[in-house]
C-alpha cells in the first residue's frame, strides 16, 4: 500500500465515485476539500487527512486511515476511511427532493464568479429539514421503514 495517494484515486477507491474521472471533475469543479481547502485532482492524501465531498445537497466527510490505488470491494472500504459524515447531513438523504432553479436571463452568458458565489451561498442556505409529522406521515404512505432503511416488501 502507498503512503500516499492523488486524491482522484482514493476517492475512486473507496467507491464515493464511480469512475476517476467523476473524482477528478468534483475536485476541479471546488467539490472537494482537504483539511478545509480545495484541492486538484493531483493532491496527495495521507493517513490523517479530512475530506469533505459535496455531492448534490449533501456534504460527505471522510478521514483517511490508509491511502490506496486500487478500488476496494464495499465490505473493505471501512478499513481505508472512516466516514465521520455528520446524522444532521445524512438526514437529507430522507427528505422529499425539491427541486431549484435559479432563473437566468435569455441570452445573458455564462454566470460571472461572483454570480456563481452567490449561486452557491443561496444553495448552502437552503434548509432540507422536514417537521417529523410530515416525514413520519411520508414514510407511513411508502412503507419507508426506519430501523432497515429499505422499502417494506409485504406485498411478496
Amino acid at each position: 500500500m502507498a503512503g500516499e495517494t492523488r486524491i482522484d484515486k482514493y476517492l475512486w477507491a473507496i467507491r464515493v465515485f464511480k469512475t476517476r474521472s467523476e473524482a477528478t471533475d468534483a475536485c476541479k469543479g471546488g467539490k472537494i476539500k482537504v483539511n478545509g481547502a480545495d484541492v486538484k485532482p493531483s493532491r496527495l492524501i495521507k493517513p490523517g487527512d479530512m475530506i469533505s465531498a459535496r455531492k448534490g445537497a449533501i456534504t460527505y466527510t471522510y478521514k483517511v486511515l490508509e491511502p490506496i490505488e486500487k478500488r476496494q470491494g464495499a465490505k473493505l472500504v471501512p478499513q481505508f476511511a472512516e466516514n465521520m459524515t455528520p446524522q444532521s447531513e445524512l438526514d437529507k438523504l430522507k427528505s422529499p427532493v425539491e427541486t431549484f432553479f435559479l432563473r437566468r436571463d435569455r441570452g445573458a452568458g455564462r454566470p460571472t464568479k461572483k454570480e456563481r458565489r452567490q449561486m452557491d451561498s443561496l444553495w448552502d442556505a437552503l434548509s432540507f429539514e422536514v417537521p417529523d409529522d410530515v416525514a413520519d406521515r411520508f414514510a407511513a404512505e411508502f412503507g419507508f421503514n426506519d430501523d432497515d432503511d429499505d422499502f417494506d416488501d409485504t406485498d411478496e
